[in-house]
């Protein structure tokens, strides 16, 4: 009989992994917790976390799965109603949509034997239903469990996450305060404009905000030319600083806090508008809150303002409801698996999307899922010279995914990787597994 594998999710990440194992024949069954697939994609869902507007913040070559091309009349940067018709089209394509199983929300996830590299799983539903499968994959996501800031005081308007953000009609007429210098937390601010009678923006730290496009192209695939070029990094900072000079000049004279590190060194904020808005005083930036007293908001720097509404666009903390985290080899506030898929113990087991990408997403589960189907099926057929190497660099997951880059310090880069470097770590097992 086939070894089974259990799916947790029906988004990218979980679509990519049934395609890549499917492919190296195991059977697999994806458990989704909604009613439809595409996960973060798919708009109005509970789980989903995007707003009516989003767009992708990486453009097509870099967010497309390698094999399988986002059309062409697709735009350079599509809208979530496009992606979430091409997972349709991803899993149409490959077979998946008779493999899962909607509605069917995990509760619990459980090696039949705690410790032993081969053991199989048990999996129960929230309506009380079991499975023993052979293989587990986790790929439910990160960015669905609101990260919510501590702040002295009682505020007395109307304070909402960003996850719960979707237009921004609920802002008309209204002063408004958007907390965080992360994309969400950009995009909702340069849409408040729009409502509000007055936005202002609350960040730690100064950002270098990157146009959507330079030189006519997307900003990301101006970048890959340079990484493609073998461009060191610190020409790659030159040219990226030089740049940022030209087309949106320097962040203090137009209003932005000085940012506190070099470029590349926080997960890149690709927005063309907001720099555009603070500029003409319809954004008002403003530090880090100190408190709360009724409607006014006091700010670090003894600065205070008077608010309606309140965006905590402030990130997400990594979750896994399901499963005990020493299964996760949780450490530090997030699981230690080797380039975040691989667990150190487990060889039936793997996590797929676990990854906070300073690119597009998708290419990389599909190298991700790729290893990994490589990898299962070489221990399935006995075939212990291909994956004697992969099992003992798992064995000590620490690694260097940054490339040279010293991101700062906070649980936003928990999962950070710098795309191109990982990729070709992932593309060098894919080959070692196929030889």
């Amino acid at each position: 009989m086939k070894q089974t594998v259990a799916i947790i999710g029906a988004g990218s990440s979980g679509l990519a992994a049934a395609r890549h194992f499917l492919a190296h024949d195991f059977d697999v069954q994806i458990f989704e917790q909604e009613d439809d697939l595409g996960g973060n994609w798919n708009y109005g869902k509970p789980s989903a976390r995007i707003y009516r507007s989003t767009h992708t913040i990486s453009s097509k070559p870099g967010t497309e799965f390698p094999d399988f091309p986002m059309p062409d009349e697709f735009p350079d940067y599509p809208h979530h109603t496009q992606i979430l018709d091409y997972l349709r089209k991803y899993a149409e394509a490959f077979g998946l949509l008779k493999h899962i199983r909607f509605s069917a929300g995990v509760s619990r996830i459980e090696p039949v034997t705690e410790n032993d590299a081969r053991t199989r799983w048990t999996i129960t539903l929230e309506n009380g239903d079991q499975n023993d499968v052979d293989i587990v994959i986790i790929a439910n996501g990160h960015n669905w469990h609101p990260k919510w800031p501590q702040y002295p005081g009682t505020f007395s308007g109307e304070i909402l996450h960003s996850a719960d953000y979707r237009k921004p009609d609920r802002f008309t007429d209204r002063r408004v305060l958007v907390v965080g210098g992360g994309n969400s937390g950009c995009d909702i601010a340069v849409e408040a404009v729009h409502t509000a009678t007055q936005v202002w923006h609350s960040t730690r730290r100064g950002y270098w905000y990157i146009p959507k496009y330079l030189l006519g192209r997307p900003a990301d695939q101006v970048g890959d030319q340079l990484l493609a070029f073998g461009a060191p990094l610190w020409l790659r900072r030159l040219t990226a600083t030089a740049m940022h000079r030209l087309l949106v000049g320097n962040p203090e004279k137009i209003g932005l806090p000085r940012p506190d590190h070099r470029f590349f060194e926080t997960h890149p904020i690709i927005n063309t508008l907001l720099p555009y808005y603070v500029a003409q005083g319809d954004i008002l930036p403003k530090p880090d809150i100190e408190r709360f007293e009724g409607n006014t908001v006091y700010f670090v720097d003894g600065t205070d303002i008077d608010v309606d509404v309140i965006v905590m666009a402030t990130g997400y903390l990594i979750r896994f409801p399901f499963i005990d985290e020493r299964h996760l080899n949780w450490q530090d506030g997030r699981p230690h698996l080797y380039l975040h898929v691989f667990h150190p113990v487990y060889d039936s087991f793997f996590v797929s999307g676990l990854i906070q990408a300073d690119g597009g997403q998708f290419g990389l589960i599909h190298w991700q899922m790729s290893a990994a189907a490589r990898y299962a099926a070489a221990i399935r057929d006995g075939n212990d010279t291909l994956v004697k190497k992969l099992q003992q660099t798992k064995a000590n997951p620490g690694q260097d995914l940054d490339s040279g880059i010293r991101y700062k310090t906070s649980t936003r880069h928990y999962l950070e990787v710098e795309h191109w470097h990982y990729r070709r770590l992932l593309q060098k097992w894919v080959k070692q597994l196929s030889s």
